[in-house]
């Protein structure tokens, strides 16, 4: 019919180009298959419709000066909570800095994990498999023992039937901060899933701690549950007697082992059957230096607890093995109470009393997943450790050492 072969190569074009659009058109596919919410009569999406996105190029390169990360040790199954809480902190702090997320896992991340995950954070993301051996018990570990300590405290200690939990503790005790992808970092920021952070930070916490010779930040400061870590103490100070050389000359000691009720509230202390007042940092929220957990002292002081079996056959939590080994090895002018920053972790929250900070800051001192009203901070609990860090630690730090400005 077509007798030049350039013609029969137009009608070609013209003809596909024909069913291309006759075949999208009917089956409903490309074009009106991406969504794109700026075009105009756009059909309403089903609740059970899933579409290829486009998405707006994000400019994901890290404006904030540090080295430094955050860090969200999270299982797939936690996803939901894990959004919340990047949401939470990307709109308070890290969409002005978009500094990388890494998140650690001991069980491959889903596709899912990962896109949704992605699309939250306005920085880079990385996922990265732990090791076994980094997250299973140590090969000294009596699994009989072990098993028998499961079952015994699986009634009366919080999470103590949990073997996972253990595992997690262990890891964040001596292993996270060795993970091959946290060794391109000086400093980390740990992040929980379902938390909430209640204020705007208006700076970046990485460089305060650096610009001011600090090595970690804490929030809450509480007690521990003593039935989790009946041995602990005695091992530290078997662990003092062997390495005093170790024990930093301005160490917080003394955070550690003073017990006068006045601090409280004329309110006596939570009972505790060693030196050990049971205080510590909540280890949920801390942003720290990670040379300080791989240099040879941490190290030395881990591995001394390790090899006694706490982790597994009782339940030591990594916040008091975190705050002795800083509280010991560290100057305690380098650790920092962050008094400004609003958080939320079930059931503590913690929020400034400032009325000008709560306004400058746009704090919401109210948690949305709260399900009665919680707006009393723990600072002021019994249980609250923050009056005898004030005293034996660092001392008080007042909010108008940073200069505030709205973003």
């Amino acid at each position: 019919m077509f007798k030049s072969p350039y013609i029969t190569f137009l009608v070609g074009i013209l003809l596909s180009t024909y069913y291309y659009f006759t075949y999208d058109i009917i089956f409903k596919k490309s074009r009106h298959d991406i969504y794109n919410p700026l075009v105009k009569n756009q059909p309403k999406l089903a609740s059970n419709q899933y579409l290829d996105k486009v998405f707006p190029y994000e400019d994901r390169r890290q404006i904030g000066k540090e080295n430094a990360t955050i860090v969200m040790l999270v299982r797939n199954g936690e996803l939901k909570g894990a959004l919340q809480s990047m949401r939470s902190l990307e709109d308070r702090f890290n969409r002005n800095y978009k500094y990388p997320w890494v998140f650690l896992n001991d069980e491959p991340f889903t596709d899912e994990f990962m896109e949704q995950t992605t699309l939250m954070a306005s920085g880079e993301t990385h996922y990265e498999l732990i090791p076994p051996d980094d997250w299973q018990p140590p090969y000294f570990i009596n699994e009989t023992k072990l098993q028998e300590n499961l079952r015994k405290s699986e009634k009366d200690i919080l999470y103590g039937g949990v073997r996972s939990y253990r595992n997690m503790c262990h890891f964040n005790s001596g292993f996270f901060y060795k993970q091959e992808r946290l060794l391109n970092y000086d400093w980390y920021f740990r992040v929980e899933p379902d938390v909430e952070y209640m204020c705007d930070f208006q700076y970046d916490p990485f460089q305060f701690l650096r610009e001011n010779n600090k090595i970690y930040g804490f929030i809450i400061a509480i007690t521990e549950y003593e039935n989790t870590i009946p041995s602990l103490w005695p091992t530290v100070e078997s662990f003092m007697e062997d390495h005093p050389d170790l024990l930093h000359p301005n160490n917080a000691l003394e955070f550690l082992t003073t017990n006068e009720t006045s601090l409280n509230h004329y309110m006596d202390m939570i009972p505790s059957s060693n030196k050990y007042n049971l205080c510590h940092f909540w280890s949920n929220f801390e942003i720290g230096n990670l040379n300080f957990f791989r240099n040879e002292s941490y190290e030395t002081y881990f591995n001394y607890l390790d090899k006694t079996g706490g982790f597994y056959y009782e339940r030591w939590g990594d916040a008091p093995v975190h705050t002795i080994g800083l509280s010991l090895l560290a100057d305690k002018e380098s650790i920092h109470h962050f008094e400004d920053i609003g958080y939320f972790h079930a059931p503590y929250l913690a929020c400034p009393s400032s009325k000008d900070v709560l306004s400058s800051k746009r704090c919401v001192c109210q948690p949305h997943q709260s399900e009665e009203v919680m707006n009393r901070t723990i600072d002021i609990n019994v249980y609250s450790c923050l009056p005898r860090w004030w005293k034996y630690g660092s001392g008080k730090r007042f909010l108008n050492e940073i200069e505030y400005k709205r973003q």
